[in-house]
């Protein structure tokens, strides 16, 4: 007998996999279709902050910060492992936004979205903290507030994970091809196989209209691509802090430290019309974030510093703002049918990865009416990802307990382990006594047990999907030891 999904969510990014687990949480067959890796667009290549977005104060939009900084913390409490607080330097530059200006935001940052447990902003004094020692003399005063790092991929991968542990089926490299209403069914025709659903959420991010095209519903919903790039460079500071830069253009950007040996500097706000299977930066935005880096910086950033850059296309509601970085950052749903018995389509349109969670609750709820299937309220909030049953301080003793449970490996290692999978990195160690025993050691801590846990588990196919979602250690493999590692694919993996 033919299986037929309560729900369909097409996109693999971070709004379709938190709708996915949520739906699967609330009792729902679901399905989850990404036409390629999970996290292989947009929600692999932002900032990687989980953060309210200070600079929306100034184009007013106090009910998305509210929404953003609410959710910081609920974040950090349900993924400890991947999610962890980030203290941020915001330098006074004289001739840009005043000093009472800045402290005024920073107030209304610090008291919009019930912070609990994060530092509030400080007053720094340049010339005797840290993080003026790299930055050129005349800066001598700053402010520091708090927000969030996120591993951005791995969100995305155990959002999936946690949808497939709750009875999902979660199925990459899967491209819609066509999408027929059939009555009170869709028809979903993907990766040479047909799939029944009684819903369909479109959740393809920038590519959210084609679909719907695809599907015969053209939207009046107007989209705007935006462009945000970033660079990297070799460390340019040694503390833990990161960079808030204002730019007389009145952008900014941040310098984030970046898997332990490099800087992130981003991102750019540029129009995109080029294709989607191929975003990158380019030499005009790598020259710029290399000025405005310079800028501040005692040591110059030049663009032959840049040792990779990564570039994101954002699906922002068109709201008529005339600079792309004043586009709106809020999300908004769009249904068809689901009246005298139609089969409704939920389309996703913006959005961004710190409010996916509370956007995945509001989706599903707007569901319910249609699929008796999902029952319950809000429940993420609560429930830990995968590896993240641990209280949300308790990372470094996590990665302790781990060391002294496996005493062939360096702290450094143990702290990485728990970085990306938390307590699951117990499951795939196993009762490893060396580090012989976790099979083939393809560089960086990267090991054959390692790399198995992440096609069985994380639906990792490729060495990119290794190297750059789900471990991060792109940046340390050499050309030899990626192959190697591509080899190892081929050998002893049958891909799906």
């Amino acid at each position: 007998m033919e299986r037929v999904f309560d729900l369909a969510v097409i996109g693999g990014g971070v709004n379709g996999a938190g709708i996915a687990r949520d739906a699967a949480g609330r009792g729902a067959k679901v399905l989850l279709l990404e036409r390629g890796d999970l996290a292989e667009g947009t929600s692999s290549n932002s900032t990687k902050l989980i953060h309210g977005g200070l600079r929306y104060l100034e184009h007013y939009e106090f009910a998305l910060v509210r929404e953003a900084l609410s959710e910081r913390e609920v974040l950090w409490g349900i993924a400890p492992h991947i999610i962890w607080p980030l203290r941020f330097i915001l330098p006074h530059r004289p001739g840009l936004r005043p000093r009472w200006l800045v402290r005024l935001g920073l107030f209304l940052y610090d008291h919009l979205g019930g912070r609990k447990r994060l530092p509030a902003t400080q007053s720094v004094d340049l010339t005797r903290h840290p993080a003026g020692a790299p930055l050129k003399p005349q800066y001598t005063r700053a402010f520091a507030y708090s927000d969030g790092w996120v591993d951005d991929a791995r969100l995305v991968v155990l959002n999936a994970r946690d949808a497939a542990d709750r009875g999902a089926e979660v199925r990459t490299r899967c491209e819609v091809t066509a999408l027929t209403r059939e009555g009170d069914v869709w028809r979903i025709a993907a990766g040479g196989e047909v799939f029944h659903a009684r819903a369909v959420v479109n959740a393809a991010g920038p590519r959210v209209l084609d679909l719907l095209g695809r599907a015969g519903e053209p939207s009046a919903q107007k989209m705007r691509l935006v462009r945000g790039s970033h660079i990297v460079v070799r460390k340019l500071f040694d503390h833990d802090d990161a960079y808030f830069f204002q730019l007389p253009d009145g952008r900014i950007f941040f310098a984030i430290p970046y898997e332990q040996d490099f800087t992130l500097i981003g991102t750019t706000d540029v129009d995109h019309d080029g294709t989607l299977d191929e975003v990158k930066a380019s030499a005009e935005e790598i020259a710029y974030l290399c000025e405005g880096a310079s800028e501040y910086f005692r040591t110059p950033v030049r663009p032959e510093d840049v040792v990779w850059t990564y570039s994101g296309v954002r699906p922002l509601i068109d709201d008529g703002s005339g600079k792309p970085e004043a586009a709106t950052r809020g999300y908004r749903f769009e249904v068809d049918g689901g009246t005298d018995g139609e089969a409704p389509l939920l389309s996703v349109f913006g959005g961004k990865i710190t409010t996916y969670r509370h956007l995945a609750a509001e989706a599903v709820e707007q569901l319910q009416p249609f699929l008796p299937a999902l029952q319950g309220s809000d429940w993420t909030g609560t429930a830990p990802l995968p590896g993240g049953d641990f209280a949300m301080t308790a990372a470094g003793a996590k990665a302790a307990e781990l060391a002294a449970r496996y005493r062939f490996l360096p702290a450094a290692e143990a702290k990485r382990l728990i970085r990306l999978y938390g307590t699951r990195a117990f499951a795939f160690l196993g009762n490893a006594a060396s580090l012989a025993e976790l099979g083939e050691h393809f560089g960086h801590g990267l090991t054959a047990a390692e790399v198995d846990h992440l096609v069985v588990n994380e639906w990792a196919r490729t060495a990119d999907d290794i190297l750059w979602r789900r471990t991060k250690l792109g940046l340390h493999f050499t050309p030899e030891q990626t192959a190697r590692l591509a080899a190892y694919l081929l050998e002893r993996i049958t891909p799906a």
